[in-house]
């Protein structure tokens, strides 16, 4: 079980905080809420993806590679922390960007998340939605390959078991905090897209034998294959570590009732969720991914679905996708 056997390539700002929310948890109803920063991971603006990527660069490290290669839609926090992972190291990076949204506008395809993969040095391509993306990384990692480059593909979100490494970790990190505190956690509440962050809390709780439910609330596919595909990252990653057993069916819930339009779709009540967040504990959130879990929370609070319960939301950040929103978002301000 020890994450020590893993490479790593340590850069991430950790641990980061856990924080009680009290304004937004009386808004709630008096609901008892905590915050796990993990905006606040240090790599360029910070996000979920720094986490995942200590162990994925540690990989590729020690594989010799030069050339990291990933994708991600438009607006993808995960592009940016690759990218800039890249730099950090020295490395090439290769971006694949799918125009999953159908956006054109100018502030979604070019200041946010996107202006930032530029700055950090990252070689973008665009590709249409609904493009085979992993078909599109093997044809950039065989032109690496031909110019004498040694690629590493990092799928996208950085999810695959060693990168759901990096919230097994974190799950141990955040029990240790809530040990040293006093703090009973009843449960925790993440958006759940790719499947990583969510998957290796699950692993990492269920490896450790602690008792806290994971609820994931989704930003794409339905229920059944957003559990599908945490339940199967969750077993592969906790074989890992020598445990697969440990997690079971039960343990993958996902709530995919606020995807809303579609996976990156801006609307009312994801506005109006970012606004409830800024406005009674400064917290800054994405349309994407952080606003629907968001979006997921408050409702679900307002059903009464947490009652007497402690609740940490994990805050996988996401704000610098903000700035590709700004015309949509600007129209529910103030």
């Amino acid at each position: 079980m020890l994450l020590s056997r893993f490479p790593r390539a340590r850069f991430a700002h950790l641990p980061t905080p856990l924080e009680a929310a009290p304004r937004l948890g009386a808004a709630l109803g008096g609901l008892n809420l905590f915050v796990k920063r993990d905006d606040c991971t240090g790599l360029a603006g910070g996000g979920n993806k720094t986490r995942k990527l200590e162990f994925l660069l540690g990989e590729a490290l020690a594989q010799g590679a030069d050339t990291l290669i990933t994708q991600g839609a438009v607006q993808s926090n995960h592009v940016r922390q690759t990218a800039a992972a890249a730099a950090r190291f020295g490395l090439t990076c290769e971006i694949i960007l799918e125009e999953r949204t159908g956006s054109k506008a100018a502030d979604y395809v070019g200041s946010g998340n996107v202006l930032l993969d530029k700055l950090l040095g990252g070689a973008i391509r665009f590709t249409p939605g609904g493009s085979d993306m992993n078909a599109a990384l093997e044809a950039v990692a065989e032109e690496v390959r031909a110019r004498g480059g040694k690629p590493y593909v990092i799928p996208g979100g950085g999810s695959n078991p060693v990168g759901a490494l990096g919230y097994v970790d974190c799950a141990f990190e955040l029990v240790a905090q809530a040990n040293a505190s006093g703090l009973k956690i009843d449960r925790i509440v993440t958006a759940t897209g790719s499947a990583g962050t969510h998957a290796g809390l699950v692993a990492g709780l269920a490896v450790m034998g602690a008792d806290i439910p994971v609820l994931g609330v989704g930003v794409r596919a339905p229920k059944a294959q957003q559990e599908a595909n945490v339940f199967k990252l969750a077993r592969e990653t906790a074989a890992l570590l020598g445990h697969e057993d440990r997690v079971t069916r039960e343990m993958v819930v996902a709530d995919c009732d606020y995807v809303g339009a579609g996976y990156g779709l801006f609307d009312e009540k994801v506005a109006e969720a970012l606004k409830l967040a800024a406005r009674t504990e400064a917290l800054l959130l994405d349309p994407v991914y952080t606003g629907k879990g968001m979006l997921g929370l408050i409702s679900l609070a307002r059903q009464g679905a947490f009652k007497d319960e402690t609740v940490v939301f994990l805050h996988t950040g996401g704000s610098q996708g903000l700035f590709g929103y700004h015309s949509e978002l600007e129209a529910y301000l103030p």
